[in-house]
């Protein structure tokens, strides 16, 4: 990426979006027990959805202490606006279903790379997610280009 800011200086970066189904917001340290067993306990579903194939998360999976550290870096890439990364939970509830990752492409610097994961037990919302912040990035971000895997 070169020297030019992921979003402009005066954009208002969401903090949420809600649905009837699910909500997300800014991902931190906060979050860590939940997240790290939404994902432990779903690493093959994961790194089966579309963006994923085969990356993340790793396959012997990662100490609580080492996702704590990933959740920091995180929040603070949230807070330096160098990249976003929400939790995803569910309507009602604090409990963690999935993320979305919203970055720059580390090989184009026009386009936004933008991931997403629900836990395999909420298989059922993949779609709903991708079409909710599909929308939600057309609508409210100020990207140009988006590579976000289709369902």
């Amino acid at each position: 990426m070169t020297g030019q800011p992921f979003v402009p200086s005066d954009f208002v970066v969401p903090t949420e979006l809600i649905t009837p189904r699910f909500r997300l917001e800014p991902l931190g340290p906060e979050h860590n027990a939940a997240d790290y067993a939404a994902w432990t306990n779903s690493i093959g579903h994961i790194r089966a959805t579309p963006g994923f194939q085969g990356s993340w998360p790793p396959v012997d999976g990662m100490s609580t202490d080492a996702n704590l550290a990933d959740l920091q870096r995180h929040a603070a890439d949230f807070a330096q606006r160098r990249g976003f990364t929400y939790t995803v939970l569910e309507a009602g509830t604090d409990d963690v279903i999935g993320c979305v990752y919203i970055y720059p492409s580390r090989n184009d610097e026009h386009l936004t790379d933008v991931r997403s994961w629900v836990r395999a037990d909420r298989a059922e919302l993949d779609v709903a997610l991708y079409e909710s912040v599909s929308t939600w990035l057309a609508t409210f971000w100020p990207f140009a280009r988006i590579d976000y895997a289709s369902r």
